[in-house]
């Protein structure tokens, strides 16, 4: 690995630790550099999450005065999150990537506008409410740990269906979720050697920083305004994934 290499690797997964920390998509940057320093897909999808699946953890302890108060019942879906995550990790080396990519971009834009609905006014938690995202955290879990790209705006979604408001809280929650699904698929990843080490580390220290920052810049920003960035993201993402499938068929 050269300069321009590893600064490359460095630098995209520094954005992408960040991006992770508001909303989600960081593997939208992350995979795409990987697979021009000339790794192939299989590979620069499993280097990209065992990459950057550090950077929730800084992202994590950037919102660590939110998670305190964060109701504890929301752990339930960590469960869901272990399972889906290593059962998506599987599936990318025993299935074919074509019906992801067909559903990914309308799963995202879904995601989206459920997003921006007022959760408060329209949904009552309850039981129900919370088995419902339990089973929806499952298959949020499952593709992440086969792509991931999105799932941070796939897991905003159910939490605010669950009631919750305050996004700083919702993007803590989320990150620990997140470090759940890919820290099981990037240890199934290294496991199977699919992954290129020495990209692993560097870009696991760029997405530790990025995510760390990206967490103090969002409470800076107020809350408002890092829904609207998160909302602005998903409908990009659910764009280009669309765009990117058109392309390909």
């Amino acid at each position: 690995m050269d300069l321009l290499h590893g600064s490359s690797a460095f630098l995209s997964a520094f954005a992408a630790g960040a991006i992770n920390s508001v909303a989600g998509g960081g593997t939208l940057r992350t995979f795409p550099t990987l697979i021009w320093l000339g790794l192939d897909s299989i590979s620069a999808n499993a280097t990209s999450t065992a990459a950057i699946w550090p950077g929730s953890l800084g992202s994590m302890w950037g919102y660590r005065k939110e998670l305190r108060s964060a109701d504890p019942r929301m752990l339930a879906l960590t469960v869901p999150s272990l399972i889906g995550g290593i059962a998506g990790a599987v599936l990318l080396r025993f299935t074919p990537p074509s019906i992801f990519d067909a559903l990914v971009p309308f799963l995202i834009l879904f995601a989206t506008v459920l997003f921006m609905l007022p959760a408060e006014r329209l949904f009552k938690p309850s039981h129900q409410w919370l088995t419902g995202a339990i089973l929806f955290q499952f298959f949020v879990a499952l593709y992440g740990g086969y792509f991931g790209a999105g799932i941070g705006i796939l897991m905003l979604a159910a939490l605010s269906i669950l009631g919750l408001t305050d996004i700083h809280q919702m993007n803590g929650l989320k990150n620990f979720f997140a470090l759940c699904i890919n820290g099981v698929a990037a240890m199934y990843f290294i496991f199977a050697r699919m992954v290129e080490g020495p990209y692993v580390l560097i870009m696991a220290v760029g997405a530790i920083a990025g995510g760390y920052g990206g967490a103090g810049l969002a409470r800076r920003m107020g809350r408002t305004a890092v829904r609207r960035v998160v909302i602005a993201i998903g409908f990009v993402m659910a764009l280009s994934l669309f765009l990117k499938w058109v392309l390909k068929h």
